[in-house]
């Protein structure tokens, strides 16, 4: 059997790229082409299924299966795929506004089925396509067309919802840092079930630098906290700040002002330290947990309960017959 070799470039489709100049969907876009072209899957095994949004392109530009279905419902899509064709890769692209919004019901689904489908959201905090409305995960006080005096919803926390939808893989990356985001698409990929995976991206014509305090070169350091498991949680340029628990929730501290055997050390198969790290930061204005904040490899598939329940059946009673089935006992006629 031969092994094929791929380039970055046998990933990237004849489309022309129609994003904005100097968007962070270009860098989200490399990691991915990277990522596949070293995972080892066969283009044609490949499938990207995206809704409506800026995001939503990115079938065009991956030179694999795609399919630009509707909005908010790729996570549906990509479920019935998923459990028809178990030999597919299927990923999910969308943005906060798609998939936050009115596609957040198929999102929590996909989530707690555990469809073993890879779900990337690009969270830009706004709505770019549309020209900058803000969105669900906008935050309080924004001003845009469309809430000239400050918005006053409430946003969402897209890692707490993904771990309250019983999400078994959740992570988090940047989409400036290539190599991050790449080790993070490594381990979605390796997981099996449901990966969910939210990636900062810089929207620079309506919401530019929201992002600031992740990536900018004076704070960047004091406010990144990369997540490793089985390593105490310590972050800052001379990693002087610590994660601890403290009265129920996950706190920052100085280092130096607790016992090491205070300081938490991550374990991303433990839900309760994953949902409080989530915590940690409702908005990225400060220190922000990094990577994967979630895996849990034990529970089962969707898709392979639906093999299972199927292959029980034929057993049973035979490879049935879909006539004999519209026409059995239990149907009746309208006259």
């Amino acid at each position: 059997m031969t092994t094929i070799e791929y380039t970055r470039g046998d990933f990237q489709s004849d489309q022309e790229v129609r994003w904005c100049p100097g968007c962070g969907d270009y860098t989200i876009l490399a990691s991915v082409q990277k990522f596949m072209a070293a995972s080892g899957i066969v283009k044609e095994n490949a499938v990207f299924i995206s809704g409506i949004g800026c995001a939503a392109r990115f079938p065009y530009y991956m030179s694999t299966y795609g399919m630009h279905s509707i909005h908010g419902r790729a996570p549906a899509v990509a479920t019935g795929l998923a459990t028809a064709r178990p030999d597919l890769s299927v990923w999910v692209v969308g943005g906060d506004g798609d998939m936050m919004s009115i596609g957040g019901n198929h999102l929590i689904h996909a989530l707690r089925r555990n469809v073993n489908i890879k779900i990337l959201m690009f969270n830009n905090q706004i709505y770019g396509l549309t020209k900058g409305q803000y969105s669900p995960t906008s935050e309080v006080g924004k001003r845009t067309k469309s809430s000239p005096m400050g918005s006053i919803d409430y946003p969402f926390n897209p890692m707490s919802l993904a771990l309250g939808a019983e999400a078994t893989f959740a992570a988090r990356t940047l989409d400036m840092d290539t190599k991050h985001t790449v080790e993070i698409l490594e381990a979605a990929y390796a997981h099996q079930g449901s990966a969910f995976v939210e990636i900062y991206q810089n929207c620079n014509v309506f919401n530019d630098k929201a992002f600031i305090a992740l990536t900018g070169k004076e704070d960047r350091d004091s406010n990144r906290i990369y997540l490793e498991h089985g390593k105490p949680i310590r972050f800052g340029q001379d990693m002087e700040k610590a994660v601890i628990f403290h009265n129920g929730e996950a706190t920052i501290v100085d280092a130096a002002s607790v016992d090491e055997t205070a300081i938490l050390v991550h374990d991303q198969t433990n839900m309760t330290m994953a949902f409080a790290l989530s915590r940690l930061s409702h908005s990225p204005t400060g220190p922000t947990p990094l990577g994967i904040i979630r895996s849990d490899d034990s529970r089962p598939t969707y898709d392979d309960g639906v093999s299972a329940q199927l292959a029980s059946a034929k057993a049973t009673k035979g490879e049935g017959n879909i006539d004999d089935l519209i026409r059995s006992l239990g149907t009746w006629t309208v006259k």
